[in-house]
């Protein structure tokens, strides 16, 4: 039987805030709730605030994991008003304003009277789950190891292969595809490439790396369409300079061990053609957390396709304004999905709060900033768009730089992200190329793990 407890709160009558989620918009809400005359309650599923924009290069073996994660207690160790729990929420109950949360069997029950939910998105298959197995996402930690240890171990592997004299196998597993030819698919492809081109290029005897066949696929027009024309043409042109054989047109129908199998849209037979390769990355597609779709029921709110609430303009639960929704869990004004909505919605509505407990007048509605989207293509190369610019090159490569160093929360974090970068950019070396056959595993086991506990239905 799970264990049921009820987290200490203050004696003192403070008005009592509950985050869900430690990504940008929940810290950052947080943290502007520094001084407030508030009791915080913070509960994420994970110990640490990870920077999804680097995750692709904990992947590919520039960075570590803790140098873009770093641990959310460190973070908020200063700030007294705050509490942190570790615990996956399994309900929320605006009626009671109460949120339940588990960790290892041991349920927690957190009463508030400010509910702030920013428990993010993750990967979305489009209703084909199944391809999970075989082509893991890229939105946590876990994903960035078990890719890092599978895109690494292809090419051990591989090596394997060539000594056995098996070549067909060698160049099947030197064979990557990347689904989605967004930002996280353009990086990935991009430094899968770069990976074999110059880090692997003389590491191995019977292989030659340089020789990898990286793919990247994507059921739209063009690359990068957030961005315009002329930036995604600049990004094709500079991944197939690469090496990069970009697919586009092609949706993804099948995903197996050793392949997939895309269809060209503008093709009437809807004959599928098959793409070997073991080593393969999604990144297509967003589903919001479920948490989403179980308050927008309680609330009688909408939710979209991806399971986005559509919110009130303040971004308050339609008929709940204690309850505040941010980030990518919102539909609201056609938003995009990135880090600086979740950012401005997090201060957002801590001032809010503020205001309320103050007696000022709140801002009826959220204004978002658009402050540009950025994406690396390959060293000194990305594509910027900042208001009415459009550039690429080294200048959007520079100031990808110097963003992103600036969002990275905490003075290691910078020192040393700034000195892998300089080994992997200016040299060729990568110094996170550990990998380990759990890193591959471990995910599959735990599912087998979850399966094994759930309740047999009669």
């Amino acid at each position: 039987m799970p264990q049921t407890t009820t987290p200490p709160t203050s004696t003192s009558p403070r008005h009592r805030v509950v985050i869900i989620g430690s990504g940008f918009g929940g810290l950052f809400a947080a943290r502007s709730l520094k001084r407030a005359d508030v009791d915080i309650t913070l509960i994420a599923r994970t110990t640490s605030h990870l920077f999804q924009p680097l995750l692709y290069q904990v992947a590919t073996g520039i960075l570590s994991e803790g140098e873009i994660a770093p641990a959310t207690r460190e973070i908020v160790r200063k700030q007294r008003n705050i509490t942190t729990i570790l615990g996956d929420v399994t309900d929320i109950d605006i009626a009671a304003r109460t949120v339940t949360s588990d960790s290892l069997g041991r349920t927690a029950v957190t009463p508030y009277d400010t509910l702030i939910l920013a428990a993010g998105a993750g990967q979305s298959y489009f209703g084909n789950d199944q391809f999970a197995r075989y082509a893991p996402g890229m939105k946590d930690i876990d994903d960035a190891l078990e890719l890092r240890g599978l895109i690494l171990g292809s090419f051990e592997q591989a090596e394997l292969a060539a000594i056995r004299g098996d070549k067909q196998e060698a160049a099947r597993l030197m064979s990557f595809v990347v689904v989605g030819a967004g930002p996280t698919g353009v990086e990935m492809a991009g430094q899968i490439a770069e990976l074999s081109k110059r880090t692997l290029k003389s590491d191995f005897r019977h292989i030659d790396p340089t020789m990898a066949q990286v793919t990247l696929v994507d059921a739209a027009p063009q690359v990068l369409p957030a961005f315009g024309d002329r930036l995604g043409e600049i990004a094709q042109r500079r991944l197939e300079k690469m090496g990069v054989d970009v697919q586009l047109g092609a949706k993804v129908v099948d995903v197996d061990a050793t392949g997939i199998e895309v269809q060209d849209v503008n093709d009437p037979s809807g004959y599928a053609r098959r793409i070997e390769a073991v080593a393969k990355v999604w990144a297509a597609g967003v589903q919001a957390s479920p948490l989403g779709p179980t308050v927008a029921r309680q609330a009688g709110a909408e939710t979209d396709r991806a399971g986005r609430v559509k919110v009130d303009p303040d971004l308050t639960l339609p008929g709940y304004p204690e309850v505040f929704v941010l980030g990518d869990m919102i539909a609201l004004d056609d938003l995009p999905g990135v880090a600086q909505v979740a950012i401005q919605g997090g201060k957002f509505a801590a001032r809010q709060v503020k205001h309320r407990l103050a007696g000022k007048p709140t801002d009826p509605a959220f204004h978002y900033v658009d402050k540009g989207s950025m994406a690396t293509v390959s060293r000194f190369s990305a594509v910027a768009s900042v208001g009415r610019l459009r550039f690429g090159g080294f200048v959007a490569w520079m100031l990808w730089l110097v963003i992103h160093l600036f969002y990275l929360i905490g003075f290691k974090s910078r020192i040393t992200t700034l000195l892998h970068w300089f080994i992997s950019f200016l040299g060729r070396g990568r110094s996170e190329r550990a990998i380990t056959e759990q890193q591959v595993f471990a995910r599959e086991a735990i599912e087998r793990l979850g399966e094994a506990h759930q309740p047999h239905l009669p």
